[in-house]
């Protein structure tokens, strides 16, 4: 998972390729939602209809119907990414500087403690049959394991490699890319062991991670411009599609069967499927930077976000951007 300045400078936007009416998706809303500095991961809750966005060192809660902030969780630097478990009513964010889960009451969204985990937490999952949350740790290469009632640490997994997104089956399993070794991970959730190691020869960096859990299978964004789908019962490649430029979010929306990449270029790749037949329905123009993705299938929406940046310094042109403060925007993409 990338945090907002390892974006590329240069932008290129990819061209619209032809689409059905059914698949033809577009920014119908733009929401500015201001503060300063960077951002990662997004996370929809169909519960509450909250998104829950990473702002480096907070999280901020808004209502994408109206783009309304609701709420605000402070005290979370280096924030990557938000796990929610629902049955416990609670939410764990990553908190990467820290080497901190924090842990928020869903309906308040108030703090309400926080766990120790491995170096550097980026990715969380909630795993809904033993009711675990994994933390997976970037520079310790591997992943913490908590029980989201008791709120203490459950074990960890060793993953041998830099995990990236991650994605739970709801039936005991737990997906992750590695990013290092250009892999997917499946790790039994109650045993706490990694079953199988994935490779996805052709793929570099796999970071964007999302599953058709009905017919189980995985999408992963790579960072050489595809996205690959593999087959969640025995790793095999089903397909590997073009799509846009620095990849970071990957998503399904089960309703409309279409997988979706947000990548930093400026483009969301719109992909549909099934069985060994999977295709490119359009590159939708988004805005550079809009990089990280959440899908809400009620809406058939898909909620991502950005900010405008500094011109390049003149005497150091391959600086990484700067994002512009007050600028920082949601883009809803829904069908025209």
């Amino acid at each position: 998972m990338r945090t907002v300045s390892h974006l590329l400078l240069a932008f290129t936007f990819l061209v619209c390729l032809p689409a059905t009416a059914a698949t033809h998706y577009e920014v119908t809303r733009h929401y500015v939602l201001g503060g300063d500095g960077g951002w990662d991961a997004l996370v929809y809750d169909p519960a509450s209809k909250h998104l829950f966005i990473s702002r480096g060192t907070h999280v901020i809660v808004v209502d994408p119907a109206n783009g309304k902030q609701v709420g605000d969780i402070p005290d979370t630097p280096g924030v990557h990414d938000i796990a929610l478990a629902p049955d416990a009513g609670k939410g764990f964010i990553t908190a990467g500087k820290s080497n901190k889960a924090i842990i928020f009451d869903i309906t308040s969204l108030k703090p309400t403690g926080s766990v120790n985990v491995g170096k550097k937490p980026d990715a969380a999952v909630y795993e809904p049959t033993t009711h675990r949350v994994f933390t997976f740790n970037g520079d310790s290469n591997d992943a913490t394991v908590i029980d989201s009632k008791s709120e203490k640490v459950a074990g960890t997994v060793a993953l041998g490699g830099n995990p990236e997104f991650a994605v739970a089956d709801g039936r005991g399993h737990v997906f992750v890319n590695i990013e290092s070794t250009g892999e997917i991970a499946e790790i039994d959730a109650a045993k706490l062991t990694v079953m199988n190691r994935w490779p996805m020869k052709g793929c570099e960096e796999p970071s964007g991670l999302d599953m058709d859990t009905a017919h189980n299978v995985l999408f992963s964004g790579c960072h050489n411009k595809l996205l690959f789908v593999t087959d969640a019962t025995n790793g095999k490649n089903l397909a590997h599609l073009p799509i846009g430029e620095r990849v970071d979010g990957v998503g399904f929306d089960p309703g409309t069967h279409l997988a979706f990449s947000s990548n930093g270029d400026g483009t969301l790749t719109v992909i549909s499927g099934k069985g060994n037949n999977y295709k490119v329905e359009q590159n939708v123009n988004t805005q550079r930077g809009a990089r990280t993705l959440a899908v809400n299938p009620a809406a058939n929406e898909v909620y991502t976000v950005t900010s405008d940046f500094e011109p390049p310094q003149a005497d150091k042109p391959n600086a990484r951007p700067t994002p512009k403060p007050g600028t920082f925007t949601l883009l809803v993409i829904g069908k025209k």
